[in-house]
């Protein structure tokens, strides 16, 4: 099944970064993909821009022994793996609807936007985790922050809920990793590629829905069109952004010239195939780990590598 595919392929990018880095190297794949099913089923049903897969995944991989910053340092690698791949692929089909004349010149002007935007969200992480001086200031920030939206949510009952020093501790972690992820460039080979595979498997279910019903045209356009709803999918509360996903999609084909009935019937065919399938395998092995862990929050404290 394809989603089980793109799952899995999403979770290497995680995985393969963390076997670079000597761990979970004893965990039977079998674990790691239902990891990675859970994860997505989280994202999906728990939307807040990722923070929730996150969060989740942290919490998760904490009792594979790896210690939260290291854990979220893996999903950022994941995400910028995942940027870094989808742009080459972006690149690609510039260049290709470039060389088609009867596409609309906005979609060019989309394309090259969300290439840039990309670029700016990659490059600001670096600039972040590459001081620790701006490390500091940022803990120090989101300190603040977070115990003022705490304090307001709750009324002022709450004056702190959250300690700086944790926070400190976990983008340390963090800064430590990404110095030595700078140090050895290899290790964002695998997720790289693995993130190759994840964005052609999760776009090229659009193609096979358009296919399937009999329409055969310019894969490049499907791609844009996948990473602008994508993208749009992040800031909307709803499952995996369903109805703007879909409306993005519809509306930036019809602006490269398919037909919107085709446009919608494929998009939504291929869409329910993920979600409902993303849903159904996510949330059995997402209630067997909360039923084995106990839905606990605080996994085992790992040790440091």
């Amino acid at each position: 099944m394809d989603f089980i595919v793109d799952d899995t392929s999403a979770g290497e990018m995680i995985f393969s970064y963390l076997k670079g880095k000597g761990q979970i190297l004893n965990t039977k794949r079998q674990e790691l993909i239902r990891i990675a099913l859970e994860g997505n089923f989280v994202n999906h049903i728990l939307p807040s821009g990722g923070v929730s897969g996150v969060s989740y995944l942290t919490w998760r991989l904490g009792y594979l022994n790896v210690p939260p910053g290291r854990a979220t340092m893996a999903q950022v690698v994941r995400h910028a793996s995942g940027f870094f791949a989808f742009g080459v692929l972006l690149l690609l089909s510039l260049f290709l609807v470039t060389l088609d004349g009867t596409l609309n010149r906005w979609i060019i002007l989309a394309s090259a936007m969300l290439f840039g935007l990309m670029t700016i969200t990659i490059l600001s992480g670096v600039y972040l985790l590459s001081s620790k001086h701006r490390i500091d200031k940022f803990s120090s920030w989101i300190y603040r922050l977070l115990n003022m939206v705490i304090r307001r949510v709750t009324f002022g009952k709450r004056r702190k809920l959250l300690n700086e020093s944790t926070i400190q501790t976990f983008l340390d972690d963090m800064h430590r990793d990404f110095l030595e992820l700078r140090a050895d460039k290899r290790l964002l080979k695998k997720p790289f590629l693995w993130g190759i595979v994840y964005t052609l498997g999760d776009a090229g279910m659009f193609m096979i829905a358009f296919w399937a019903l009999g329409e055969v045209f310019n894969p490049a356009p499907v791609l844009i069109a996948y990473g602008v709803a994508t993208l749009v999918g992040f800031f909307v509360l709803t499952p995996g952004g369903a109805g703007a996903y879909e409306a993005v999609m519809v509306t930036f084909l019809a602006f490269a010239g398919i037909a919107g009935g085709v446009a919608i019937a494929g998009i939504l065919l291929a869409r329910v195939i993920i979600l409902l399938g993303t849903i159904a395998f996510g949330y059995i092995f997402y209630q067997h780990a909360l039923a084995t862990h106990g839905g606990d929050s605080n996994a085992p404290p790992p040790q440091r590598q």
